[in-house]
């Protein structure tokens, strides 16, 4: 429980609406605890009540001096007949019947009038009758309409929690590095704010509810018993009644250890589920390009198998909870029946004790059930601390400064990053990049140029040394102030499920319509646009991940995303590569506008995208190898002019 207590500050904003519901649910506990067997006991006897010599208890005359507030005298002169009665009973010498006959006649002849006057069976006006009778429907009513309140309310607030907690894992999602989206796979992910999450609000709305509503009805019960122990043959009936509840806590503890276990197991291989078909939708092209199809499917169903067994793992011992707890009760009642029969308990007694009984073991019971939510939500939450407490490395000092609109001056001091600890990507790198200078990185796949230009936006975080941004260091400023500075154009560009003109709002929200245009213009993406989707144009939607766009008209956006940003660094990773031959020569030119003033960092893997950088730097296994033009390099560098020869054929104007 204690683990849960954190997560309680969800209730708080609804803490009016919870008091309501858990006052609803106090009221069903009462109602169900000691209105039913209250009902038993004091409504049935008024309705039935038997003549005195209709109650089959040997015909002990003790049972009636209260009844009939005999006088000794008259006891003296009844008791040679009750005790006649009690003998022939058991001798069988006569039925029940013609005992209660002959009892009768002999009471009758004894009592005063007054006495019989007290005992004739009353007759009830319609107006009473009609109250009686209503007593039922009014507990059930009292109980049916304060438990439909309290699981509505319950229900409500559980769901405002689960947004909530949804929304917090989302929010942790969007400042966590990039390297924690490396480790964990998506689809994982995914699980863990759907799945999960949905699991711990189960958990949370559960625990809120029962643990009110359940010892409420409990409490009433064992209220009720006490009364009835009180008045009737004393604190002895309660102890054998509930002497078998502590045995109930065994069976409590030695499922739940069970099912701690197997709920950690349930929401990863769920995760597993998830990811697993978040990899087979996000590859459909590749899947049916390579007749992977049944690949597919067949590994789908070995990890949807391994979910199954697992959750009937946990259903094994999650239902055997219910049963082993109603054993358990039915033993405690079948003590209470002989022991109700060793001290004579009339039958109204016993049916009430009996209904009391039953409503008291059904909320240890749901209590039980309750215990199994938290161990399943303990697996939830386990998963769900594991994103909620990841450190967000890449986060705002708490000095940090503002940054306007940069220079664009960046300096690399010594630096050397790695993924992961003892494997550096980038070693010893120390460069300056003057405002305005087009730079581009160049070197074999994996030599760490773009991890280079990840570290200017800080999507990661050097491990040693600096990179300075106008001589701060980047870790020294206001991150959304650093990154509004940049703009960025992936080989891959991501657009939304959303209209061409609000992806191209991205770049720069605040833009007006003309100025979207415009850089839409400078693209070359202007004139598809308009003609899009029988001419929705800037309103048309592009699908998921563009999907409703071609590769090039994909990149064009992109491309037109940086020229509405308008950003003093521009980082350009391979830009052109989806573009056919004449957009690049256009955009190619419109580079060049947009470069002037700029800061720009160009991933090159084809050499025709470089050749108007004025600086160039050679990568290999995470150095710099080899800083200059491209005239100065395939002169004096062999990485750079073997990189250079293979793409051109070794055909080469170095001019």
């Amino acid at each position: 429980m204690r683990r849960f207590r954190p997560y309680f500050r969800y209730l708080k904003p609804h803490r009016a609406l919870l008091v309501f519901a858990l006052l609803c649910g106090i009221i069903y506990g009462a109602a169900n605890g000691a209105g039913l067997p209250l009902m038993t006991k004091t409504v049935f006897p008024v309705i039935f009540r038997p003549h005195p010599t209709d109650v089959p208890e040997n015909w002990q005359i003790a049972n009636l001096i209260k009844k009939l507030d005999l006088t000794p005298a008259q006891v003296q002169r009844l008791q040679p007949a009750y005790d006649a009665a009690a003998r022939d009973f058991k001798a069988n010498r006569e039925n029940g019947d013609a005992i209660s006959r002959r009892l009768d006649r002999a009471l009758t002849a004894e009592l005063t009038p007054q006495q019989l006057e007290n005992h004739k069976p009353r007759t009830f006006t319609a107006a009473e009758l009609v109250l009686i009778a209503l007593w039922l429907p009014a507990i059930f009513l009292v109980r049916g309409v304060a438990g439909y309140l309290n699981s509505y309310f319950i229900q409500l607030i559980g769901t405002r929690v689960l947004e909530a907690i949804r929304l917090d894992l989302f929010r942790k999602f969007q400042f966590l590095p990039l390297s924690f989206f490396h480790k964990n796979a998506t689809g994982d992910l995914l699980s863990r704010g759907l799945a999960d999450a949905n699991q711990l609000q189960v958990t949370l709305t559960n625990a809120a509810n029962e643990i009110v509503k359940s010892p409420a009805t409990l409490l009433g019960a064992l209220g009720y018993l006490g009364w009835l122990a009180y008045h009737t043959h004393g604190l002895v009936l309660v102890l054998v009644s509930l002497g078998v509840i502590p045995l109930c806590v065994l069976p409590i503890r030695y499922v739940g250890k069970k099912l701690i276990a197997r709920a950690s197991q349930i929401q990863a291989e769920f995760g597993a589920v998830t990811n697993r078909m978040a990899e087979n939708l996000s590859a459909a092209r590749e899947v049916r390009a390579f007749n992977l199809e049944q690949r597919e499917i067949d590994r789908f169903a070995q990890v949807s198998r391994t979910l199954i067994r697992v959750q009937m793992k946990y259903v094994k011992y999650d239902k055997m909870l219910t049963p082993l707890i109603e054993i358990i009760s039915a033993c405690g009642i079948s003590l209470t029946f002989v022991y109700a029969y060793k001290v004579q308990l009339d039958i109204t007694t016993f049916l009430s004790l009996i209904t009391a009984l039953y409503v008291s073991y059904e909320p240890i019971k749901k209590l039980g059930a309750l215990n199994n939510d938290f161990k399943r939500g303990l697996g939830a939450l386990d998963r769900l601390e594991e994103v909620l407490h990841e450190p967000e490395s890449i986060a705002d000092a708490p000095d940090a400064r503002a940054l306007e609109r940069a220079r664009g001056a960046l300096e690399f001091e010594n630096v050397e990053f790695a993924y992961v600890p003892g494997l550096p990507v980038l070693r010893h790198v120390s460069t300056v990049i003057e405002p305005g200078t087009v730079c581009a990185l160049v070197g074999p796949s994996g030599a760490g140029k773009s991890t280079f230009a990840n570290l200017v936006p800080r999507f990661f975080d050097v491990t040693d040394g600096r990179v300075l941004l106008d001589r701060h260091d980047l870790r020294s400023l206001r991150m959304a102030d650093l990154r509004r500075n940049i703009a960025i154009v992936s080989q891959e560009p991501v657009l939304f499920n959303d209209t061409v003109f609000n992806n191209l709002l991205l770049g720069r929200p605040d833009a007006s319509r003309s100025e979207v245009e415009q850089a839409a213009k400078d693209a070359f993406a202007h004139d598809f646009i308009v003609n899009l989707d029988g001419g929705l144009a800037y309103d048309t939607v592009v699908g998921e991940r563009g999907s409703r766009l071609s590769g090039g008209q994909k990149q064009r956006i992109a491309i037109a995303r940086a020229f509405l940003r308008q950003a003093p660094i521009l980082i350009l990773d391979e830009a052109t590569s989806a573009l056919d031959s004449d957009s690049e020569a256009a955009i190619q030119a419109a580079l060049k506008k947009l470069v002037i003033g700029k800061t720009v960092l160009i991933i090159a893997h084809r050499f025709s995208t470089i050749r108007d950088a004025t600086k160039i730097l050679v990568f290999d296994r995470g150095e710099v190898v080899a800083t200059g033009t491209h005239a100065e390099l395939y002169v004096a560098n062999a990485l750079y002019r073997s990189l250079y020869d293979r793409q051109q054929g070794g055909v080469l104007t170095p001019a």
